[in-house]
């Protein structure tokens, strides 16, 4: 079971994680953010926990996007305990609202945000529509882009834009 902390009080997660009632009463988890797909999930018996369902598949035509703003919103308002945000494996979808996060909050660009959360999970692989997605929103939030979308020999992928510490200029490993 992998738990990343991503800031203090924030941590993402796939779904096995977000289900053991250890890992969530160590880290004072009130909020979960459930963007498996699942509704139906049933989550261990904690006092004052609240889960907010994105009933998104990992699907890039999936419109992710409809939710970045009530998730930050609903995370930076969590002022009890943490907030776990999880998908089925935490790769794709809750590594994505998590970005869209710390840009919408915490104002970091697209390119730094990732980068945070690659550095706290660095398996993370969003799918080529979130990221068009998470483009699209820092161009709302910042009139700017710091990602852009390359086509290359393994596919299209996210390309930083910004002089960055980076260890390549994709933002995925190729």
């Amino acid at each position: 079971m992998s738990v990343s902390r991503v800031r203090p009080g924030l941590y993402l997660s796939g779904l096995d994680s977000a289900l053991n009632l250890s890992v969530l009463s160590s880290r004072n988890i009130t909020l979960i953010v459930n963007a498996s797909g699942l509704e139906d999930v049933t989550y261990p018996s904690l006092d004052g926990l609240h889960v907010l369902h994105v009933p998104i598949q990992d699907q890039p035509h999936a419109p992710l996007r409809h939710y970045f703003e009530p998730v930050a919103d609903r995370i930076a308002q969590n002022q009890t305990g943490g907030t776990l945000v999880h998908c089925a494996a935490g790769r794709s979808r809750s590594p994505a609202l998590v970005v869209a996060y710390l840009m919408r909050v915490e104002g970091l660009s697209l390119c730094r945000a990732h980068e945070v959360v690659l550095e706290r999970r660095p398996f993370i692989r969003p799918n080529a529509g979130f990221w068009r997605q998470l483009i699209d929103y820092e161009r709302t939030l910042f009139s700017r882009n710091t990602v852009r979308m390359v086509r290359t020999s393994s596919g299209v992928l996210p390309e930083a834009l910004e002089d960055t510490n980076a260890v390549a200029a994709y933002c995925v490993n190729v």
